[in-house]
């Protein structure tokens, strides 16, 4: 994804997916959703259509995609806590004692690549992870009264009169140039990742729990090392080797801290 720029295709792949929303849409015929609701739509769409693609695809221009994954790796355990404050629960303390030390794994690992600083990268890697932690729990949320697609939808078409002028400005500074490589996986951000894949996932999401379900988001970093190896052959170091071991462990004991707070009464 190298040869295209990085606003574009934080950017544009929504531009691409609204598109697709608009005709999804217009086809089933969807009403428009409820004054009430635009508010938390806009949320949502400040947070996975805006935010996250924005931030992070700025991010991996100067960062591995090996190291992104490890950052992106406590998005599970933000996605936990928020759902947890958002629906008022009371955690045990062994819940926030496991997410923080999460946390300061991540930290910490940022942090060994310039002593004593985040780097610019890891600081909007950090806001691209609680963009995304809140608009899946705002549209988790969402889904359980407009459903999962109609949510992604109208956050895409929310979001499209902004997103299109801004992309067609940068197209013009920049120009586009893509390598078919480049253009399969831009498609393939554009089709899947910020439009087919959210119709599973707030479905998950509404059905299954936000914190319960978000866990399966510990596969990511995993995943993501691997196919760095095989796709882009990066070297993975044994720092983020352990990194990635520290962060599903912590979360792992958030969640069994919480499935155990939730048994007693507590939640």
């Amino acid at each position: 994804m190298r040869s295209i720029d990085g606003e574009v295709v934080g950017l544009g792949r929504a531009v691409v997916a609204a598109a697709c929303a608009l005709l999804l849409l217009l086809i089933r015929r969807q009403p428009l959703p409820a004054r009430r609701l635009w508010l938390r739509l806009a949320i949502t769409a400040a947070g996975v259509v805006l935010g996250f693609p924005l931030l992070s695809a700025i991010a991996l221009q100067s960062l591995p995609s090996s190291h992104a994954a490890m950052v992106v790796g406590l998005l599970p355990a933000a996605s936990a806590i928020l759902a947890v404050v958002r629906a008022g629960e009371r955690p045990s303390p062994g819940f926030w004692i496991a997410s923080a030390v999460g946390l300061a794994a991540i930290l910490v690992f940022c942090s060994a690549r310039s002593p004593g600083t985040l780097q610019g990268p890891d600081q909007l890697l950090l806001g691209a992870v609680l963009s995304a932690a809140v608009g899946y729990t705002e549209g988790a949320l969402l889904a359980r009264e407009l459903g999962a697609w109609q949510v992604i939808c109208w956050a895409l078409l929310l979001s499209a009169p902004i997103m299109t002028p801004v992309v067609c400005i940068r197209l013009y500074a920049v120009g586009w140039a893509p390598t078919a490589a480049s253009a399969a996986g831009f498609a393939y951000v554009s089709l899947v990742s910020m439009f087919l894949g959210f119709f599973a996932w707030y479905r998950g999401l509404a059905i299954g729990g936000i914190a319960r379900v978000g866990q399966l988001q510990l596969m990511q970093p995993i995943l993501n090392l691997l196919w760095s190896q095989l796709l882009l052959a990066e070297t993975v170091t044994s720092l983020q080797v352990v990194t990635a071991m520290v962060v599903l462990g912590s979360v792992w004991a958030a969640l069994r801290a919480r499935a155990a707070n939730r048994s007693s009464g507590a939640l």
